[in-house]
């Protein structure tokens, strides 16, 4: 929905309407005046829960005239349109916001905030609840409207989330190299084609070809730009709980991001990095044994990745890992009807286009030592639970435990082999 100078200056002429909406900036001395960060929340929210819309900072909407920012002021609106985003709306809303010049009735330039929000993935909350655009004003959506529209962009939709397109995202931002792995059995077809079958994009509502979230989420390296939280967040502690520890005696932290595949193989080797290594007599002898067995830690993060509810705006995968267990928090509940009892012995995929894509994703070596699970990721025979519960009772002779934490996230808990820890 770029707009030029010249379709800036068009909109303004004509003033508002469904998608295009202009607000002067008036100032005290330095403080802002208007407009008010709730308000200007309501209005963001009430774009993205309909079609996307445009902000034109720096116009009258009554006189249809650019009157513009003072040039030393325009840090101060955008620090306040960051602000409404952030903090008055949820889950927090992504703007493009841009700095540019429109000239005034005297054809004099006028610094101007043009802020363009896109048809968003999620159902957005403001001050005055969930809006949306009706004309050139605002609306209280209505209930039925607001159920359809949670059923549309939520984890319930007709559309899996992972097959949903993201708005404002092109297919330049899908690297080839990262697509045309998935192309051994189609490679005689052209990349769109590829992309299509894959789930990997589709077309949005005025028929534009888009990469969809699994489509982010595998082809590109910088998915975070549009899914700022599809990150692992792994951090490694000196002792046994946070208390304990404190930021002080974070002994490892990182932010994995990149295609999916590649964080499952990055934790991996954060874990394997930061483990303890101790030692049991045997046979005369001294047997290494790792805190944690590659494999089930393998399986652990691969089903984290695989089937988060990547719809849960704010939340992110959480590993932690302790002097006496490894702890993996995964956004949202368990899919359909299984149980945390019923893990071990049902299979359930939230996103079918994800563990589709990561069954074509071949496994890397996990570590010296470690067995080779299979030839790819996914495997789709529910195997990969089973595994991790048996070998790590077998090295550290606990089961390992799942628990829902507010029905909102899975905790995984594998507790280490009882060995001395060198960091301490």
């Amino acid at each position: 929905m770029r707009l030029t100078k010249s379709e800036l200056l068009e909109k303004v002429r004509l003033g508002e309407d469904s998608y295009f909406e202009l607000k002067e900036v008036r100032f005290a001395g330095s403080r802002i005046t208007g407009p008010d960060q709730k308000p200007l929340a309501d209005e963001l929210a009430a774009f993205a829960n309909l079609q996307g819309g445009v902000l034109l900072l720096g116009a009258d909407d009554k006189t249809r005239e650019v009157v513009g920012i003072p040039l030393d002021k325009l840090d101060a609106v955008e620090d306040l349109l960051r602000q409404a985003c952030h903090d008055s709306i949820t889950p927090p809303l992504n703007a493009l916001i841009e700095r540019t010049t429109l000239p005034d009735s005297a054809g004099r330039d006028q610094p101007v905030i043009v802020v363009e929000i896109l048809r968003s993935l999620f159902v957005h909350q403001s001050p005055s609840g969930y809006l949306w655009r009706a004309g050139s004003s605002k609306r209280p959506i209505p209930p039925d409207n607001l159920a359809s529209l949670f059923q549309q962009r939520s984890q319930t939709r007709l559309i899996r989330f992972d097959e949903q397109v993201v708005a404002g995202a092109s297919l330049e931002e899908l690297e080839p190299s990262l697509c045309d792995r998935f192309a051994s059995d189609l490679s005689r077809d052209e990349r769109p084609d590829l992309l299509r079958k894959l789930a990997m994009a589709r077309e949005d509502d005025d028929g534009v070809l888009r990469p969809t979230v699994a489509g982010l989420l595998m082809g590109s390296r910088d998915s975070i730009r549009h899914l700022p939280n599809a990150f692992i967040q792994a951090v490694a502690y000196r002792g046994t709980s946070v208390a304990q520890a404190g930021s002080a005696y974070q002994l490892d932290a990182r932010d994995i991001t990149g295609p999916l595949d590649e964080q499952i193989f990055a934790t991996c080797g954060f874990v394997d990095k930061n483990m303890s290594i101790g030692a049991v007599k045997r046979n005369g002898g001294r047997e290494d044994r790792p805190q944690f067995d590659a494999l089930a830690v393998f399986e652990a993060v691969t089903n984290a990745v695989a089937h988060r509810d990547y719809s849960m705006a704010g939340s992110k995968i959480r590993l932690r890992l302790f002097a006496d267990r490894l702890e993996i928090y995964s956004p949202g509940a368990i899919p359909n009807t299984m149980t945390v009892d019923s893990l071990p012995y049902r299979q359930a995929a939230r996103n079918e286009a994800l563990t589709s894509l990561l069954a074509r994703c071949p496994v890397r070596p996990l570590g010296a030592g470690a067995t080779q699970p299979r030839s790819h990721i996914m495997d789709k025979r529910g195997e990969g639970v089973p595994i991790l519960l048996a070998r790590s009772q077998e090295l550290s002779g606990r089961r390992p435990e799942y628990r829902m934490i507010d029905d909102s996230e899975l905790l995984l808990t594998i507790f280490g082999t009882p060995t001395e820890d060198p960091h301490t």
